[in-house]
């Protein structure tokens, strides 16, 4: 009596290592894309005077194979907006909005489960 092995299937003809690369570049975008819609989200409901320039400057780009980073192309009052700028430290000054910090808490929290999301759309691929 003799066991046969298959070394057939997802695993040994690499598309499990493809999803498993495809669902780590959606998590990676899936993620940026809810940082950027959650700091633009704290800005159309907190921003007291707002003309549009600095949110038309909010974007994500993809730094590396692995990480994308939400910002506001350096917009000049970005700091001062944030509330880490030199102007927010004079009194009575401008304590800032804290939409980055709260956006950085945000993915921090959530980044796992937008993560797992990814990675579950793309299970079927992996067994398959």
């Amino acid at each position: 009596m003799g066991i046969d092995i298959r070394e057939d299937g997802p695993w040994f003809d690499g598309r499990a290592e493809r999803a498993m690369k495809d669902a780590a570049d959606d998590a990676r975008e899936d993620i940026a894309e809810a940082g950027e819609e959650h700091a633009l989200g704290l800005m159309g409901a907190n921003f007291r005077n707002p003309t549009g320039y600095y949110e038309s400057n909010v974007e994500t780009s993809r730094v590396s194979s692995d990480t994308s980073l939400v910002h506001d192309n350096g917009v000049v009052y970005g700091a001062w907006l944030e509330g880490v700028g030199s102007r927010n430290r004079a009194r009575p000054g401008f304590p800032g909005y804290r939409h980055w910090r709260q956006t950085k808490e945000f993915v921090r929290s959530r980044g796992p489960a937008i993560a797992d999301r990814a990675v579950q759309r793309h299970l079927p691929e992996m067994r398959g």
